[in-house]
């Protein structure tokens, strides 16, 4: 039964309603394996569709790592532990399987996540001809259910892919949406460290014409008086904001707050001398908020 599905796969793909006793095979064949490219400045995709199932994706997303998913309509392997194995195709018989560990298959629309070590082994393997495998009891009964993952056409495609990966931005908007700068008590001098922080921001921005909004907020500890303090944690927004502009943002895309020793986030004193930036794309709701809520890395109101 198992040469008679990897015949099958090998020249289509053997339907869920042809599933026998010994489970359901997934994959394409020569004649319907292809890969598709696609990708920006803030993310690169590889997806092969395999028939009967759904989808195989290799995806980099900017400031991350390769991960690896199957997505389908339809729930068709129990949830929990499945394997992944790297197989010889049907035409080179007598190539043992290679083990590639265990993955975990959830109830989603996405059910298996494959992380960056794994993930770059399956790409190798296919590189080499090879198909990596993903096996799981079906979910309705203790037959398996096998995803198989085609090598064919595969190589151009992924030339075309890691070129993507090599113009991608160093940062995504979940890692540069919220950023603090700390300085030193009374200070309000940014240094290189700085510098470069607020460089990955201008570079984001400068990518991103969907960001329209850039709050810039000034804090202080609780050491000296009031009125002192706001004019530091003021001075220390604008010098944030200066630089913003001098490397080429729009002056009317920033907004600047000034906070004194209000809304501390930290239980460190040293922590709230600090300027917070904040990024707002169009379609995201401004919500008025304290100035320390949330993570405390950045400013909200």
């Amino acid at each position: 039964m198992f040469q008679k599905s990897l015949a099958v796969v090998a020249t289509g793909f053997l339907s869920l309603g042809a599933a026998q006793a010994m489970g359901s095979a997934y994959g394409a064949g020569i004649e319907n394996s292809q890969w598709y490219h696609s990708g920006s400045v803030f993310a690169c995709t590889l997806t092969h569709e395999v028939p009967g199932y759904g989808r195989a994706v290799f995806h980099h997303r900017a400031g991350e790592d390769l991960t690896f998913y199957l997505e389908t309509q339809t729930r068709l392997m129990k949830t929990g532990r499945g394997e992944l194995v790297i197989e010889a195709p049907a035409w080179r018989p007598g190539v043992d399987p290679r083990p590639l560990g265990n993955v975990t298959v959830s109830g989603e629309r996405r059910p298996v996540h494959i992380e960056t070590p794994q993930a770059f082994s399956m790409a190798r393997s296919l590189l080499r001809g090879m198909a990596p495998t993903i096996t799981q009891e079906a979910r309705y009964s203790a037959d398996p259910v096998r995803v198989r993952v085609s090598n064919i056409n595969f190589d151009g495609p992924w030339q075309d892919y890691q070129s993507c990966v090599s113009g991608l931005l160093p940062v995504n908007y979940d890692q540069i949406r919220r950023s603090r700068i700390g300085f030193d008590s009374g200070g309000s001098t940014l240094t290189d460290e700085h510098r470069q922080r607020l460089d990955l921001i201008v570079q984001f921005v400068e990518a991103d014409p969907s960001v329209e909004r850039i709050f810039v907020d000034g804090h202080t500890d609780r050491q000296g008086n009031r009125i002192d303090n706001r004019a530091l944690s003021e001075e220390r927004a604008k010098v944030v904001a200066r630089y913003l502009q001098q490397q080429g943002i729009q002056k009317d895309m920033i907004i600047q707050r000034y906070h004194g020793e209000r809304y501390p986030a930290y239980a460190d004193p040293r922590k709230n001398r600090r300027a917070t930036i904040r990024l707002e794309r169009q379609g995201e709701t401004t919500v008025l908020q304290r100035a320390d809520s949330g993570n405390g890395d950045g400013a909200s109101g």
